[in-house]
Formats: structure tokens, C-alpha cells, sequence
């Protein structure tokens, strides 16, 4: 439990009476399947860990439940329908009876399948936000724990794959984080909104996976999701040469192909805006735009067509990606097309070149345009 919890027992109870007074079944955003994912499992973890849940709190866990089943965010996908799985196992779980054991086998055959289809091979999710993808890693260990307190229900060999994958995303968040321990800003990405890292190495290793090594010097580059590192000495430099995220759901990308992030000696130099906020507005536009990001905006325009608050349209796609090493030379190019919408037919060419204790980048555009700008 989080330390402290103890103290704050008669808090926590005082917080499930005035929820379930407060909100009739039905009504509300505590009864979007989002919030209802996560209040289910934070009940069940509380009562798990020793509290006792109240007959008329039982009775709204199930039916927060019951609600939740029927409203499984199938318009969403991604992070979200995994979060509903887990709370339907973890309900299912819980619970007795044959109600459910029919959440049980629901959200475990979701999760099988959605497990297989949003971790990539690198151990990156495929939504390409380090912050949603150590949300996504909270939700597997969560999952793999569950598994332990209730022994004997998920076969060895399901729990064992869970167990691989969380190791593979162990490994990316590694790779995707600073030396200062804390993750990098691509894509809708903040402090605060999920785990660290350490905090999920340290669950990890409760729960019997290990540490994961130090990342190496040199070259990393996690070829599924995109993204490429460059360590050397006291340098360290995130590269983003990925697509914006699934074709399919783009809600969480921002226009950010070509940027990149630095740290030298522990310290952060170089960083992508991040994410303060989900609303509708000319800040959330700001944020998710290229201008916000280490890269080159070309004409005032944004190099993926990002609108709304988690819409894209017409998306940059990386190319002519080329990495070359020499005893004290690093060069990696890539290529995007995102401008090529524009009447120009531009195509944006950058080169970061690593030496003995420095950087040079150099962009070129192919293509006309009137004005370009490149932001650090």
C-alpha cells in the first residue's frame, strides 16, 4: 500500500461512503467506464490489503461492476479498454458466483488479446507515450500481483507471458527515461499521472522479475516504437524518428516527428513541451503542436494535422532512417513527410551528429516554402 495509507484509513472510509451517497448508479462522470475502471481496482486493492469493505460498499462495487461490463470502451481501445479488463479480473476475482466468473473470463480474454496487440516487440506500448506506457506497465504488474493473491486461477503459462512482457517494458522505460530517472515528453506526456520508474522497478522486483540492467552507452535504438538513444559519457539524447502512434488511434500524439530531448551530466537541456491539460482549447492545441517540440515547423504549420483535443488528421511518416557509428562519431538522419501536404510538397531531412563532446544538428528542407523555424 502507499506509504502512510494506515493513517489515512478512517479518511479512505469517510471518501467510499460520501462516493456512494453522492453518486446515484447511472449518474455522473464517476460512472464513465474510465473512472469506474480505476475505482474498482482501488477498492479491491484497499479491501486486499486488510480493510473492510461495508455490505452496502460491496453491493456498489458489484454494481459499479455490472455497469461497467456493459459500457467496455470499444470506441476507445487502447489504454483504456485495458484498464476496463483489468477491473473486470480484478472484480471477477473478488467476487464469487457465476456473474463473476463471467467478468473473470471476459476481461481475461480481452486482456489476452489487447496484451498482444499494444506491447510492442520492443516492450514499448503502442500509443508511444512514456507516460501512458508506465500507466499501462502499473496495470500488467497489477494484474501479475493479482494473480499471486489469488493463486491457482491463471494458468502458469498466461502469467509467465505477462511476466515476459513486463520485463521487455521494464527495458523500454529505462531506455525512454533521463538521467535524472524521470521519463521523457513525447506525445501526451507529464510528471505525476503515472508511477516512476524507480516506484515500478522497485513493484517489479516484489514481484519476482529483477532489476533491469543500466542502459549501455552507445547506441539503443527500439526499433518497434521508434524511438533511438544516444549515450555517451555525459551526454544523453532521446530521439524521435517514430511514427505518430497506431493508425488507428492517434488521440494521444502530438506533431513532434524529428524532435528530440538532451540531458548532459544529470541535467535535463533539451525538452518537448509535455502536457498540461486535456481540454478543448488553444493550450491543448499549443502543446500538441510543432512549435512545442525540438523540431522544424514549416510555414506555420504543424508537421501532423493534430486538432481537437485528441484528433489527428493527415499524419508525418518517417523515412530514410540511417544510423552510422565510427570510433568517435555517432550520425543518425531520418526524413518525414508531413509537409508535404502543403503546396510545396516539402520534406523535412535533420541529421544529428554526435562527436567528442558535442552536437551539431542540421535540417534540410526539400521542397518550397516561405518560412521555416527550428525550435530547442
Amino acid at each position: 500500500m502507499p506509504r502512510g495509507a494506515d493513517e489515512r484509513r478512517a479518511w479512505h472510509r469517510a471518501l467510499i461512503a460520501r462516493w456512494i451517497a453522492e453518486n446515484p448508479p447511472g449518474h455522473g462522470n464517476g460512472w464513465e467506464p474510465y473512472p469506474l475502471s480505476l475505482r474498482i481496482v482501488n477498492w479491491i486493492k484497499w479491501a486486499l490489503a486488510g480493510n473492510r469493505l461495508e455490505d452496502d460498499w460491496l453491493h456498489s462495487l458489484a454494481v459499479q461492476t455490472r455497469f461497467l461490463r456493459k459500457r467496455m470502451e470499444w470506441h476507445l481501445l487502447g489504454n483504456h479498454l485495458l484498464a476496463n479488463a483489468k477491473a473486470l479480473v480484478f472484480a471477477g476475482s473478488f467476487f464469487e458466483g457465476a456473474e463473476a466468473d463471467a467478468w473473470w473470463g471476459k476481461g481475461l480474454s480481452i486482456l489476452d488479446r489487447e496484451i498482444d496487440e499494444q506491447i510492442l516487440r520492443d516492450g514499448g506500448h503502442f500509443e508511444l507515450s512514456p507516460m501512458y506506457h508506465a500507466i499501462v506497465l502499473e496495470d500488467i504488474l497489477d494484474i501479475i500481483n493479482l494473480a499471486g493473491a489469488f493463486g491457482g486461477r491463471i494458468a502458469d503459462h498466461i502469467l509467465e507471458g505477462w511476466r515476459e512482457v513486463a520485463g521487455r517494458m521494464l527495458s523500454w522505460l529505462k531506455v525512454m527515461s533521463h538521467p535524472d530517472g524521470r521519463i521523457a515528453f513525447f506525445n501526451d506526456a507529464a510528471f505525476g499521472a503515472a508511477g516512476e520508474p524507480a516506484a515500478l522497478e522497485d513493484y517489479a522486483y516484489r514481484l519476482g522479475l529483477g532489476r533491469r540492467p543500466p542502459v549501455r552507452e552507445g547506441i539503443t535504438r527500439l526499433a518497434s516504437s521508434g524511438y533511438v538513444r544516444i549515450q555517451k559519457d555525459a551526454m544523453v539524447a532521446l530521439l524521435d524518428v517514430a511514427p505518430i502512434g497506431p493508425g488507428y488511434l492517434p488521440g494521444h500524439a502530438h506533431a513532434d516527428t524529428l524532435s528530440f530531448e538532451l540531458s548532459l551530466s544529470g541535467h535535463r537541456v533539451l525538452v518537448n513541451s509535455g502536457t498540461s491539460l486535456y481540454g478543448r482549447g488553444p493550450e491543448r492545441q499549443r502543446q500538441r503542436g510543432t512549435a512545442a517540440h525540438n523540431t522544424v515547423e514549416v510555414d506555420g504549420e504543424d508537421s501532423s494535422e493534430v486538432w481537437g483535443a485528441f484528433r489527428v488528421a493527415r499524419r508525418a511518416r518517417p523515412f530514410d532512417l540511417s544510423i552510422m557509428e565510427s570510433e568517435d562519431t555517432t550520425i543518425v538522419r531520418c526524413a518525414h513527410d508531413g509537409y508535404r501536404r502543403l503546396p510545396g510538397r516539402v520534406a523535412h531531412r535533420r541529421a544529428w551528429c554526435f562527436g567528442d563532446r558535442q552536437l551539431i544538428v542540421r535540417d534540410r528542407l526539400d521542397g518550397r516554402f516561405r518560412q521555416a523555424v527550428a525550435r530547442y
